[in-house]
């Protein structure tokens, strides 16, 4: 699998599916990687259909090298566009968003205005260090994370996960939900109305910070958190053949 370093000595292990653009850049959420459901999925479309894909591993996750626990938004968002900038560098782009992924589509939204033509944010989780697991953070476990630097705390997805004090703290530069968002490209949003890790209702207030005026919100009454049922995965497809066709994309 081809690879590129942003950071000498990590490399960062990507996929590109050569095809019609846009590209569809497919950005995993916090622990996951480019191999999960939902990306394989959009992959297979793409290649049905013949369109360009391109899916990557940020450092610390699934190929890429580097430790997850050094990790940040910030650090997160350069390997995202550091891919982007060495792999598709000219091409429109159409960039898919999961969870932390979604947060992480928005900042390169912001970023790469003139190359994009849509967005599509599965359960998005903008400001999710801030909003939802300090909150969250009881006065032990916040002084513990503040005293060594990390804790771990169980998964419903895995082993324990590490939580840093410096993903929290570094979070703060890249908030988002609390200004208007100067994204003006059409905005797809689906969400789960069973999701445990992601209020639904932070999507409501996505919509209303965006300012695009072409933003659809989906809610799905018994999805959870992943989307990644069989009619989950055929509303995914359904959002992106409708973004691609419309005009811009």
């Amino acid at each position: 699998m081809p690879n590129v370093s942003r950071v000498p000595g990590v490399n960062l292990e990507y996929e590109y599916l050569p095809g019609a653009g846009p590209v569809v850049v497919f950005c995993p959420g916090y622990a996951s990687d480019m191999s999960g459901t939902k990306a394989t999925a959009l992959l297979e479309i793409c290649e049905h259909e013949r369109l360009a894909m391109l899916r990557f591993d940020y450092s610390g996750h699934g190929r890429s090298g580097g430790e997850f626990i050094d990790g940040s938004i910030g650090s997160w968002l350069e390997d995202a566009a550091f891919i982007i900038s060495q792999v598709v560098p000219q091409q429109e782009l159409l960039i898919v968003g999961s969870s932390m992924g979604g947060w992480i589509a928005l900042l390169l939204a912001l970023r790469l205005k003139a190359q994009l033509c849509g967005l599509l944010l599965i359960a998005p989780a903008p400001d999710f260090t801030e909003r939802l697991i300090l909150p969250e953070l009881s006065a032990d476990q916040l002084r513990t994370i503040k005293m060594q630097g990390v804790l771990r705390r169980p998964s419903e997805y895995g082993e324990p996960l590490p939580l840093t004090w410096r993903l929290l703290e570094e979070g703060r530069a890249h908030l988002l939900l609390d200004a208007p968002i100067a994204v003006h490209c059409p905005v797809r949003i689906l969400h789960g109305m069973q999701d445990a890790d992601v209020p639904w209702k932070l999507s409501l207030e996505l919509a209303e910070q965006l300012e695009t005026p072409d933003v659809r919100l989906v809610f799905v009454k018994d999805g959870d958190h992943r989307l990644s049922r069989p009619r989950d995965l055929g509303l995914l497809g359904g959002t992106l053949r409708s973004l691609l066709l419309q005009n811009g994309c």
